[in-house]
């Protein structure tokens, strides 16, 4: 499903060029649950951004669902995100002027599908909001956000589910149910997923934790 070979990224600041990533090699398989760990500013994120489409590397190659990401421009690479990746973040990313139908509704109208509305409700039923479908982001709490926000990743029946720290705004005990709701879903649809965490007791929930350090992968974990 995941394929980098020698992978770096390198960004330019004021203070001149910084290597983010230093040359990553990682692949990953269909239906794979993968953790990544590693201090802030270990590049997990921007390797993140890296197979999701999202940034482009400076340096090696990347495939993701059978696509070169170097060979797609924008388009193509907007296109591979809607027909092939969730993404879960942090702070929800729901359009604030959009109910929870239209916000999961999204994806769907862009891929161009029927039904983009009866697809949402049914992605919102799938993680318990079938009664909050008409409220805002700003009338939900954000545990709630979190889960409109989870229904948007999978509506379209991703093949790769990517959450950055996903449970990073929320308080324990909603963060549980949110994890459990991520995992239920992708055990559901067959999906990869690619979890970005803090918490170690998280990142052991998955199949492999992978150990970011200085760009670089110092660990790869299969857990029994």
């Amino acid at each position: 499903m995941v394929l980098l070979a020698d992978v770096e990224l390198k960004l330019e600041s004021e203070a001149g060029s910084v290597n983010i990533l230093k040359g990553i090699n990682l692949e990953i398989n269909a239906g794979e649950t993968v953790s990544v760990v590693g201090p802030s500013g270990s590049g997990k994120t921007s390797m993140m951004m890296l197979i999701g489409g999202l940034e482009r590397q400076t340096a090696g190659n990347i495939q993701v669902a059978g696509h070169d990401l170097a060979a797609l421009d924008e388009d193509g690479l907007a296109r591979f995100r809607r027909d092939n990746v969730g993404i879960v973040f942090q702070n929800f990313h729901l359009i604030p002027t959009m109910n929870a139908l239209e916000n999961v509704a999204i994806p769907v109208e862009l891929a161009g599908l029927d039904n983009a509305f009866d697809r949402a409700a049914t992605a919102l039923s799938a993680v318990g909001l079938d009664h909050r479908v008409t409220h805002y982001p700003g009338q939900l709490s954000g545990g709630e956000q979190q889960r409109v926000a989870l229904a948007r990743a999978i509506v379209s029946g991703p093949r790769l589910l990517l959450a950055d720290e996903p449970t990073g705004n929320l308080d324990g005990k909603t963060g549980d149910s949110v994890i459990d709701l991520l995992f239920s879903l992708q055990a559901e649809y067959g999906a990869t997923l690619l979890l970005i965490t803090h918490n170690p007791a998280l990142a052991e929930q998955c199949g492999r934790v992978i150990d970011l350090q200085d760009g670089l992968i110092g660990s790869d974990k299969v857990l029994g």
